[in-house]
């Protein structure tokens, strides 16, 4: 069998409901002869007849029946599917997919989300935990449509890369253990240490902010996932530096903040394409500079 039009399949529910080929022709907006096409045409492609005239009134027949059944399906899935697309490009449903650290994923992104759902809540956000440069790599790509990345980055053609946050890096520590007012790099770099191991930007951050002032400790692990230092912090088990987001409270008594001298900052940027942006993608990008600080 050909393919079928549905506007062919309408008209032959529509004459199935009424049992009349002008009624259905003034329901539809359609000439008789049109309705009169559209069921011929149909019939043609099935191979057989599909409605039968008894007393003036129009009936399907058997094999009528079982197709104007299964047109209701196609019409109504037809129907959901427009509304589905109108939706998406209207911005009030679709998917977008964002790259981000764990760093990012841990603390500010759900807080972004906790705003779009309640303002958008058929958006889907599909998050995958990468580094800066396999973000950039898969925006670039087309892979991804935001992405969450450490500062500064090369320019990439056909991307655009704004500063997002400026978050300070603190040093968080045991807090039974005695400590100054302000961590510098001679008295941090004495004691037992967790760093974010070395594929991540603050690994470098930190290499450089010891290395400015003559030190290059071994950490005692490299983690690159920020709640885990922070739990081996709350044991005891040794001193970290860490990007503190204002927007996150700080809650666990077991750990002790104290500001750097000299001071360090993590730079966090959007990157996404450069041009329009579908609008789902838009109103995520519109939460996400919700939580913008300088």
């Amino acid at each position: 069998m050909r393919e079928i039009s549905l506007d062919r399949l309408k008209t032959l529910v529509a004459v199935a409901d009424s049992g009349s080929f002008a009624d259905a022709a003034q329901a539809l907006h359609l000439s008789p002869p049109t309705v009169s096409l559209h069921i011929s045409d149909l019939e043609a492609r099935v191979g057989a007849q599909l409605l039968s005239r008894k007393r003036g009134h129009v009936r399907p027949t058997s094999v009528g029946e079982a197709l104007v059944e299964r047109a209701r399906r196609l019409l109504a899935d037809a129907e959901r599917t427009l509304e589905d697309i109108e939706r998406h490009a209207q911005g009030l449903a679709g998917r977008v997919r964002i790259g981000a650290s764990t760093g990012a994923i841990a603390h500010l992104l759900p807080q972004a989300l906790q705003t779009l759902r309640l303002d958008h809540p058929d958006i889907d956000v599909q998050v995958a935990i990468l580094t800066s440069q396999e973000t950039l790599g898969r925006l670039h790509r087309g892979a991804l449509d935001l992405g969450l990345v450490a500062l500064p980055q090369s320019q990439i053609k056909g991307l655009t890369l704004r500063q997002w946050r400026r978050d300070p890096v603190m040093a968080f520590l045991p807090a039974h253990w005695e400590m100054p007012k302000r961590v510098t790099p001679d008295w941090l770099a004495t004691q037992p240490l967790i760093l974010n191991d070395s594929t991540t930007r603050l690994s470098r951050q930190t290499a450089e902010w010891f290395a400015a002032a003559g030190h290059h400790p071994t950490p005692r692990i490299e983690l690159n996932y920020n709640d885990a230092i922070k739990s081996l912090v709350a044991a005891g088990y040794g001193a970290a530096l860490l990007p503190h987001e204002a927007t996150t409270p700080h809650t666990d008594e077991r750990i002790a903040m104290r500001a750097l001298r000299p001071a360090l900052w993590r730079d966090l940027g959007i990157a996404h394409h450069t041009g329009p942006l579908e609008r789902s993608t838009q109103h995520v990008l519109d939460a996400l500079w919700g939580l913008r600080l300088r």
